[in-house]
């Protein structure tokens, strides 16, 4: 668990965020406190987080306490992490079939900079869809999964 990252525990939480922060990326990680993947990420986005606060806002959301958004976004690994600019949900072509959210850890802390960076710079021209910065090497790769089809 992030001690340094504000959490998000419910779904008027998370409204009120996507819906408030003005002229910034929203930054919403999916996860669970107790996962070793989750934390390794938490490392990443609280070292991050004081670089980047011109540019984006971080929070945590246990996928447990939110479970509207978790089957909204199709969340099915975690941690998966999920970006709004003025509200809107931006997406990101990673070179995979699902440009919603961003599936596993970054490897690095620069990956996560350069990616808030693209989409900040993306959503104040205007785009709702971006190329991810991040070496395809360092994307995990997982098989995704379609409930109900």
């Amino acid at each position: 668990m992030s001690l340094f990252l504000p959490k998000l525990t419910c779904k008027k939480d998370i409204d009120e965020v996507i819906k408030g922060v003005a002229e910034k990326v929203v930054v919403l990680r999916f996860g669970r406190d107790d996962d070793s993947v989750c934390l390794q990420l938490d490392e990443i986005l609280s070292k991050t987080a004081h670089d980047l606060s011109n540019m984006a806002s971080i929070y945590i959301v246990d996928v447990d306490k939110a479970p509207i958004y978790t089957r909204y976004f199709d969340i099915s690994f975690i941690p998966s992490t999920v970006f709004f600019f003025n509200g809107q949900h931006m997406k990101v072509d990673y070179g995979s079939p699902d440009h919603t959210k961003f599936v596993g850890s970054f490897k690095t802390k620069q990956d996560f900079m350069d990616l808030i960076e693209v989409i900040y710079r993306g959503a104040m021209r205007g785009k709702m869809i971006v190329q991810s910065p991040i070496d395809p090497q360092n994307i995990p790769k997982y098989d995704l999964l379609y409930h109900g089809i």
